[in-house]
């Protein structure tokens, strides 16, 4: 998927009920983002499998969702106690590659080169 470099990218995190489609994932963004669904921001939900991404948006003339379903692993997801994040369009590219975006390499400390 290409995604617009003028768009702000939302997640919502938690897990999301795949079942919903346009009409139920457009009313969980409108009561749970920062941004109308109007927007044209991409809003982008998980499954409690963590097996399946949808990204909702809206193009000027209606709504688009696009899903990714993983045959095997899962995706990184922030749990349902952190706050509702933006993410660049680069950090969504690299989630759907499956790299956790949510947590920094430990920190290394030492005292000796040898």
């Amino acid at each position: 998927m290409v995604f617009s470099k003028d768009k702000l990218i939302f997640l919502r995190t938690g897990f999301t009920d795949m079942r919903k489609q346009i009409n139920g994932l457009s009313e969980i963004a409108q009561a749970s983002l920062p941004e109308s669904p109007l927007s044209g921001a991409y809003f982008v939900f998980c499954g409690k499998t963590r097996r399946v991404i949808k990204i909702l948006y809206w193009d000027a003339t209606g709504f688009c969702l696009w899903q990714k379903r993983l045959e095997a692993d899962s995706f990184p997801w922030p749990g349902p106690d952190e706050i509702p994040s933006e993410v660049t369009r680069m950090q969504l590219k690299a989630l759907l590659r499956g790299i956790n975006i949510f947590s920094e390499h430990k920190r290394l400390e030492y005292t000796s080169v040898a």
